[in-house]
């Protein structure tokens, strides 16, 4: 059956296409009329969501944009105020438009927002988003002269450039960086390029994070010389692993790695989530807890936004994936990677940990024990932690 008989045929959710595409692939096919390279000075982005996690994976896209569109200014519509905490230290990102959350029930301030916006023409609007309406409608009102999105509608949905959903892939940060290399018809290497997430910490965030750590430890009876691992351990509904699995799982973990120090990344609510045990940071401010988390050596976290604000941090990230699918917001980049936890008990799971990561074992990966300027990282060494430790020496 050909795919567009299937789609024209059944009504089957997203996710479900992107399973059959996987199964049945096919050549991506290439845009007809590229993007031009020129004449592209003003964008927008529309991401009209309040999450931090939907907010982080949208930090590649902007990232791809700066490096094919050099000088241009680039705007954001987002929910909420994370939007500007996250794009902060962007220096192309000029405007981050915060729609009130549930904005329909505050239509004036909305409104509001939205005319203040329409008053820009814009070189380009991406709508990031395989499936949103939301953001597929602002794209459509507001005004640009190329307007790029996702659409396998013949009528190209309002936009300008419609590329084919086959095109996004599986992984939510890189769909929108596929839209855009589908837009400027890139080849080969070119589009396997994808930016990780990062939110850009600066040279005293990172200052002031270490020193964080090293009170922190300095105050319990660790050691910040030893691998010093952050542990987060809410979640949303069933992502979360029940208070006893997070006991047994780091009672195995201690046992494999004695010298590991943990430190307790605390949620926003504001109450531990493993008896108080350990060192606990707390913050409210996203920034605060990525410059805290760029000077662990490893953070174990289950699916949430906390795991995509670690991997933005530029710190090791392992992320536990119980129930939702790895392949769409899984962990990706040096030091970085995703364990499937279905079936596995929660000491399997920490012997699985300190397989994918064997330097915990050797017990010499902490600040204290980096390697200087001119030497050769061992084998063991985890490269983020070299280039974290280099570069806070250069400061």
């Amino acid at each position: 059956m050909a795919r567009s008989s299937l789609k024209r045929g059944v009504r089957i959710r997203p996710f479900l296409y992107r399973a059959w595409c996987r199964l049945n692939p096919i050549s991506t096919p290439r845009c007809d009329t590229p993007l031009p390279r020129h004449g592209i000075f003003r964008i927008l982005v529309c991401r009209p969501n309040h999450r931090l996690g939907n907010t982080l994976l949208l930090t590649p896209l902007i990232s791809e944009l700066e490096r094919h569109f050099k000088g241009a200014e680039i705007d954001l519509i987002s929910e909420g105020d994370i939007a500007k905490e996250v794009f902060g230290n962007y220096f192309s990102v000029r405007n981050v438009y915060c729609l009130p959350k549930r904005g329909f029930k505050h239509p004036i301030p909305f409104l509001r927002l939205i005319r203040q916006v329409r008053r820009t023409q814009y070189d380009l609007i991406v709508d990031p988003c395989v499936d949103s309406g939301f953001s597929r409608a602002l794209a459509r009102l507001l005004r640009g002269t190329h307007k790029l999105g996702f659409s396998d509608a013949e009528g190209r949905d309002g936009l300008t450039l419609a590329a084919p959903v086959e095109v996004a892939g599986a992984h939510m940060a890189k769909r929108p960086v596929n839209l855009l290399h589908w837009a400027l018809a890139l080849d080969g290497a070119q589009q396997d390029e994808v930016p990780t997430l990062d939110i850009r910490l600066t040279g005293p965030e990172l200052r002031n994070g270490r020193e964080a750590v090293e009170q922190l430890l300095s105050g319990s009876r660790q050691a910040a010389q030893s691998p010093v691992v952050g542990l987060f351990a809410n979640a949303t509904g069933n992502k979360r692993y029940p208070a006893a699995w997070w006991r047994e799982f780091i009672d195995t973990f201690t046992t494999l790695c004695p010298t590991a120090s943990m430190l307790e990344l605390i949620p926003m609510h504001g109450r531990s989530m493993l008896g108080a045990e350990w060192p606990g940071y707390y913050s409210s401010d996203i920034r605060r807890m990525g410059a805290v988390m760029a000077n662990l050596d490893l953070v174990i976290t289950a699916d949430c936004g906390v795991m995509h604000l670690a991997v933005a941090s530029r710190t090791a990230t392992l992320g536990m994936f119980s129930v939702t699918d790895a392949s769409v917001y899984e962990p990706y980049g040096q030091g970085n990677h995703p364990l499937r936890t279905s079936g596995l008990t929660a000491s399997q799971a920490a012997r699985q940990v300190v397989e994918i990561h064997p330097w915990l074992l050797a017990g010499e990966t902490g600040l204290a024990a980096a390697p200087q300027h001119g030497d050769t990282a061992p084998a063991a060494w985890p490269t983020h932690a070299v280039a974290r430790t280099s570069m806070q020496e250069d400061m």
